[in-house]
Formats: structure tokens, sequence, C-alpha cells
């Protein structure tokens, strides 16, 4: 059993599919605090400071673990989570037809072990239809995304080509953090 401390469905949905045992609670990280504009910096200070968060608020009485996901445009820009249907359209609109990065930084830790991951899936998009883009800023499921982005959703179709793990892109990647799972728990 773990602790999952976020409140990312897309996290719980790829513990459950990987069989991991995990009840799901956040600490309290205020992610504004964070000055740095190079992506990688960024997602590793959020999940560190997420960690050190849930620590004090939870303890080690079980294994905790934290993430972030940032998505970075093909120029470097964090592309962070929209703050309105407006600033949604923008930041979608700067990732169609290009190439993005998703991001994801991953803590675990245990009494007896700490693992830390930063992985990158890289997506290539062909251009957003217009109609389709409007009804997926008026379907609200962008709220609370990274670069309001859901390459299992509404992006999905317009993968022209990735490298990577899906899991990255979906907030953890769980195959690298599989094995330590096993020997830390």
């Amino acid at each position: 059993m773990i602790c999952l401390c976020s409140s990312s469905e897309s996290r719980a949905l790829l513990l459950n599919n990987f069989g991991i045992d995990f009840i799901q609670k956040s600490a309290e990280y205020d992610e504004e605090q964070i000055t740095t504009a190079i992506a990688k910096d960024f997602v590793y200070t959020a999940s560190k400071g997420k960690l050190d968060a849930a620590i004090r608020e939870f303890g080690l009485e079980i294994p905790l673990l934290c993430s972030d996901t940032v998505i970075a445009a093909a120029d470097g820009t964090i592309l962070r989570k929209a703050k309105n249907v407006e600033d949604a359209r923008r930041i979608l609109n700067i990732q169609s037809g290009s190439t993005i990065s998703i991001i994801s930084s991953a803590h675990y830790k245990s009494k007896r072990l700490a693992f830390s991951d930063i992985s990158a899936t890289h997506y290539h998009f062909s251009k957003f239809e217009e109609d389709d883009l409007e009804r997926y800023l008026e379907s609200g499921l962008w709220k609370g995304k990274a670069g309001g982005c859901m390459v299992e959703g509404f992006c999905k179709k317009y993968i022209k080509s990735v490298d990577g793990y899906e899991s990255t892109a979906m907030g953890l990647q769980v195959e690298s953090l599989l094995p330590w799972i096993k020997v830390g728990s």
C-alpha cells in the first residue's frame, strides 16, 4: 500500500491499471512560488516540494508518491494549467500542428528508500480542427490539466508520432517506478 499524494484522476487510473494498491490524498503545496522558466527544473521543484509537504503532513508510515507534470512548447515555453477558457484556447493553439514535450517528475519515499525520476514524452501533433477544439473547450475537460492537454482524450486523434511512454504524459511514468515500489513498501 502506498499513498498517492495527488488529486489527479489520471495518476490514480495509472496506478489502478498497473495493479498498485494505494490510497489517495493531497498535501498542500503552492506551485506559484516556483520562479524558474525551465520545464524540467520547474517540474522537479514542484514534485519535490509536494513530497516535502506530504512528509510533514502525513509522515512515512506508508510510502509516499508525489508527482508533477508540465508541458513544454517547441520553443521550451512552459505551458501550465490554463486559468480560464481563453487561456486554454491560447495554450492549445500553441500545441496545434506542433511538437510538445510532456515532462513528469516523481518522488517515491518510504522509510527504507527514496526514488526520483524525471521523464519526458514528446508528441508531434497535426493541426487541431477548430470546431473540435471549441467542443473540447466547452466540455471543461482541459481544466486542471498541464497545458490543457489530454493525450488519452482530445489530443489523441491529432498525434502524428510519439517518443516516450503514454504514462509519462498522463502524469506518472509507472514503468520506472514499479521496481522501487516492490522493494520499498
